[in-house]
C-alpha cells in the first residue's frame, strides 16, 4: 500500500522552526542529561532522521539545494553542510551522525511503501548468514580499520558551528552485526551447537568496533558516543539475556569505559523489550542514557519512573503516534512528555525510535515546534 504524503510544508503552522538565530549549547545538553544542570525545557534529541524526511525540510523550509551523499569529496561536503544546517536550524545542540565498516551481510530488498521515499528498504536475511561454520569464518572478508574513510566524521568535527557537538558511533552494534553476519536463525542454532564460533565472530566484531570507536573519540568535538544495538523485540530480548551477557555486553562495557576515560557519556539506543538486561546495562556496562521506547512495551514515563534517577532518558514520543496522528495530536503528546518526563529532569524530548520515511514531515515538525514553544 502506498501512503501519500504532501511534501509542501505549511509554514503558517510553525511558530519557531526554522530558527533564525540558533544558539546551540551542547555542553548544557550533556550537563542536563548527566543531572549536572537544570532546565525548564528539555533539550531536543534524535537518533536517526531519514533522508526522505530531511529532504523537503532542507529544500522547502531551509531553501537549500538537496544533495545526495556521494563518492567524491565535493558531493560529500555539500551533503554534510546540509546536515549541519538541518540539525542547527531545527534547534538541536548537536549533529548526530554514523557510518560503519563494510561488513558483508546477506540482505533482502523491497520498495519503500512511503510515497515520499524513492529508496528501497533492506532487511537482513534471517535464515542463512555469511558465516555458518568455521570454514565460512576463515573465508569471511573482515573489514579493516585502515580501509575506513573517516572523512565525513572529520569534516563534521571541523565545521560545526560554535556551541554544537557531534554525537556519533559506528553504524550498527555488536549484537546487530552478529545476528546479521550469522543470520538470526543461524546465530540461534550456533549458540547451542557451536558456541565457540559465536564467540569468535562476536570477538572479531567487538574488536573492530572498539578500534573504530577509538578513532571517533580522538575527534575534538565528539561530545558523546550515541550507539545503537537493537537487542529486543516486543516481549523479550532476541536471544537469552545470559547469551547477551556473554557475547555482547562486555564489548559495550569496553567501549563505554573508553568514552568515560575521555569524560564522554555513552548513550545506548536499543529497540524492543530489554528489561531483562537493564540492570546489566546500568550497573555493569554503565550506560549514561537509554533511547528507544514503545508505548506497547513500556511507555517512556514508566521507564523514567524506574530508572530516571540513575540514567538519562532520551526521546519517547511513540513512532505510531508520529506516523498516524494529526499535527495537533502530536503537539499534545509532546506537551505531555514535556510536562511529565521533562519536569523530572535528565530528559531530552524526541521520537521513541527515529524519524523513518513514513512519518509525515508535518508531524515531525509539530513535535519540534512544540518543544521549542516551551523554550
Amino acid at each position: 500500500m502506498i501512503f501519500p504524503q504532501k511534501l509542501h510544508i505549511d509554514n503558517s503552522m510553525l511558530r519557531h522552526v526554522p530558527l533564525g538565530s540558533p544558539n546551540p549549547d551542547v555542553k548544557k545538553f550533556i550537563a542536563i542529561l548527566k543531572g549536572e544542570a537544570k532546565s525548564q525545557t528539555p533539550p531536543l534529541v534524535e537518533y536517526i532522521i531519514d533522508d526522505a524526511v530531511r529532504k523537503p525540510i532542507i529544500t522547502e523550509l531551509l531553501g537549500r539545494r538537496w544533495v545526495e551523499d556521494g563518492p567524491d569529496r565535493e558531493t560529500q561536503r555539500a551533503y554534510l553542510d546540509n546536515l549541519i544546517e538541518f540539525w542547527q536550524r531545527l534547534g538541536y545542540d548537536f549533529v548526530r551522525f554514523e557510518r560503519g565498516l563494510g561488513f558483508r551481510v546477506k540482505q533482502i530488498f523491497a520498495p519503500d511503501t512511503a510515497a515520499i521515499s524513492a529508496k528501497p528498504r533492506g532487511w537482513a536475511e534471517e535464515h542463512s548468514g555469511c558465516i555458518q561454520d568455521w570454514t565460512d569464518f576463515e573465508r569471511y572478508p573482515w573489514p579493516a580499520i585502515e580501509e575506513m574513510d573517516f572523512f565525513p566524521f572529520e569534516y563534521l568535527d571541523s565545521h560545526l558551528p560554535d556551541g554544537m557537538g557531534l554525537l556519533t558511533c559506528h553504524a550498527g552494534g555488536i549484537f546487530e552485526h552478529l545476528s546479521w553476519i550469522m543470520s538470526l536463525e543461524g546465530l540461534c542454532l550456533a549458540l547451542i551447537e557451536n558456541p565457540g564460533l559465536v564467540k569468535a565472530v562476536s570477538d572479531k566484531i567487538g574488536t573492530l568496533l572498539t578500534e573504530f570507536s577509538k578513532n571517533l573519540l580522538d575527534l575534538d568535538h565528539v561530545e558523546a558516543l550515541f550507539a545503537g544495538d537493537d537487542m529486543g523485540f516486543r516481549s523479550a530480548t532476541l536471544i537469552s539475556p545470559s547469551d547477551l551477557r556473554k557475547y555482547c555486553l562486555p564489548w559495550h562495557r569496553q567501549i563505554a569505559v573508553m568514552a568515560h576515560e575521555k569524560d564522554k557519556p555513552y548513550f545506548l539506543h536499543s529497540c524492543g523489550n530489554i528489561e531483562a538486561i537493564m540492570e546489566d546495562l546500568i550497573a555493569d556496562v554503565r550506560i549514561d542514557g537509554k533511547h528507544s521506547f514503545e508505548d506497547a512495551i513500556l511507555p517512556v514515563g514508566e521507564f523514567q519512573s524506574r530508572y530516571g534517577r540513575r540514567i538519562a532518558v532520551l526521546g519517547g514520543l511513540d513512532v505510531h503516534i508520529l506516523a498516524s496522528s494529526s499535527p495537533a495530536e502530536v503537539r499534545q503528546k509532546t506537551g505531555q512528555l514535556l510536562d511529565t518526563c521533562g519536569r523530572r529532569g535528565r530528559y531530552a524530548v524526541g521520537s521513541g525510535n527515529s524519524i523513518p520515511s513514513y512519518v509525515p514531515v508535518a508531524n515531525y515538525l509539530a513535535m519540534i515546534d512544540e518543544a521549542l514553544e516551551r523554550a
